[in-house]
């Protein structure tokens, strides 16, 4: 059993040696624990300080590409690397490396293949109060969207499987753990919870520039994977109140002709065919959209098949090695 914890880092050269030395070397249930750093384009000596800490992989991207993209890349990396178990933290030493051995138990178990770090947000953690509002209100989305309670949604100390990682294909240039806990749902992958503490924060977000701009990308992050993991749901729905609206104004009208004996005001009339006409291609649409997900859930489990076949490749020549 193999476990990699991989973390993404940008001009962390000053936090990541605490991030480091705080990560556990030896776990009961693992065989062996290697540290991969992924340096997103830093422009200081981050990948100086990983190489002087003796990490055992080190990936570094050319240009500043983003978390989702060091995410990415990182996952990738882990699965050709022969991972059992990927555990990602983050380089500003925001979580403690001694509650992995509790966030990758579900996985060692069989019951999950994410596992999702639950952080306390009372008030007496370091949390600012946008932070909180935005968690509980990130949490109440992503839980209607997954169909799963998710007390943590933002939390982006998490262990992964190899299956999960396998599967997973993130596609958001802004962040990765909206867009990962929905599509392991919609995939049917099990999710599970642990409650992890959190330390106080070192420096300000990088990836929260402010409240409005978080929420406003968080907000068109999940508009976009509602529509193309759901999208017959989508627009069935939105159909439906456009509908609804028609048979509003149409009505209006039938009851001022035919309940008031009135002539009847022609724009009713006309709001409520075009309203029918637009809820009818939004419902077409809506069907189109779904025949798209269908052929990409198969373009998906191609990817996968292709994946896993690499992998299983790559391994056999490291298997006979370890024979010998």
């Amino acid at each position: 059993m193999k476990l990699i914890i991989q973390i993404p880092c940008y001009n962390e050269a000053a936090t990541l040696p605490l991030t480091l030395e705080d990560l556990p070397r030896h776990i009961d249930g693992v065989d062996r624990v290697e540290i991969l750093v992924i340096d997103d384009g830093s422009t200081d000596d981050t990948a100086a300080v990983a190489r002087a800490w003796g990490v055992d992989h080190l990936i570094r991207l050319k240009s500043h590409r983003g978390l989702a993209a060091a995410f990415r890349a990182g996952l990738d990396a882990c699965v050709r690397l022969g991972a059992d178990i990927i555990v990602n933290t983050d380089g500003d030493h925001s979580f403690n490396g001694s509650d992995i051995p509790r966030l990758i138990a579900p996985i060692l178990d069989g019951r999950a293949d994410l596992v999702i770090g639950a952080r306390p947000v009372g008030a007496a953690h370091p949390f600012s109060w946008s932070k909180r509002i935005l968690q509980r209100v990130g949490s109440w989305v992503v839980s209607r969207l997954a169909g799963l309670q998710i007390v943590d949604p933002t939390c982006g100390f998490r262990a992964y499987s190899r299956e999960a990682a396998l599967r997973l294909n993130i596609i958001s240039s802004y962040t990765y753990v909206l867009e990962s806990i929905i599509q392991a749902s919609s995939k049917g992958l099990a999710i599970a919870q642990v409650p992890i503490t959190a330390n106080a924060s070192l420096r300000e977000s990088r990836l929260i520039k402010s409240t409005t701009d978080y929420i406003l990308r968080s907000m068109l992050t999940l508009f976009r994977i509602y529509v193309m993991y759901a999208p017959l749901r989508f627009f069935t729905r939105l159909a439906g109140l456009v509908l609804m609206g028609g048979l509003i104004l149409s009505g209006k009208y039938a009851y001022d002709v035919l309940i008031q004996g009135e002539e009847g005001n022609v724009s009713w009339l006309i709001g409520a065919v075009a309203l029918g006409l637009l809820g009818f291609h939004i419902g077409v649409l809506g069907l189109l959209s779904d025949l798209i997900a269908g052929s990409r859930k198969l373009a998906e489990e191609s990817l996968y098949r292709l994946k896993a076949a690499e992998v299983n490749r790559d391994a056999e020549p490291a298997a006979r090695r370890a024979a010998r």
